[in-house]
């Protein structure tokens, strides 16, 4: 689901997602925040093959994170994904994950930069994914 502004993404947490006492194991949070942003750049007809056919893509540069309350085996997580700051070759994206009963579990900002992938530097983000970043932002 998405509007203007933010997007939802909801996932269960799998057992494969936890450590041996059935907790999230604290990198795996990265790994939700990455689909949740990958799946509102689908919704928006941004696909990580158009970014290859460019020759360009998004990377992490900065994560601010913070770890509030463990998520379980079982849980069922919403991640609320908003970008908060559109640069011409960056953008920051403020994401918090929800448990079940609506408890804030995970916030974080990540900062993603444009690159291109043949010259292996920081390139303008393509005026197509640009012009759809800016509908959200």
């Amino acid at each position: 689901m998405h509007n203007n502004k933010s997007n939802l993404y909801s996932l269960r947490v799998f057992y494969e997602d936890t450590d041996a006492g059935g907790i999230v194991y604290y990198a795996n949070y990265l790994k939700f925040l990455e689909r949740a942003r990958t799946e509102w750049l689908r919704a928006l007809g941004i696909t990580q093959s158009n970014f290859l056919e460019q020759n360009f893509a998004f990377v992490v540069r900065h994560v601010e994170i913070d770890y509030l309350i463990s998520a379980k085996l079982d849980d069922l997580l919403t991640i609320n994904s908003e970008i908060i700051l559109l640069k011409r070759a960056s953008l920051i994206f403020k994401q918090q994950i929800l448990n079940q009963n609506n408890q804030l579990i995970v916030s974080a900002f990540i900062t993603v930069a444009a690159v291109n992938f043949k010259q292996g530097k920081p390139c303008a983000i393509p005026k197509t994914i640009l012009g759809a970043l800016k509908r959200v932002s």
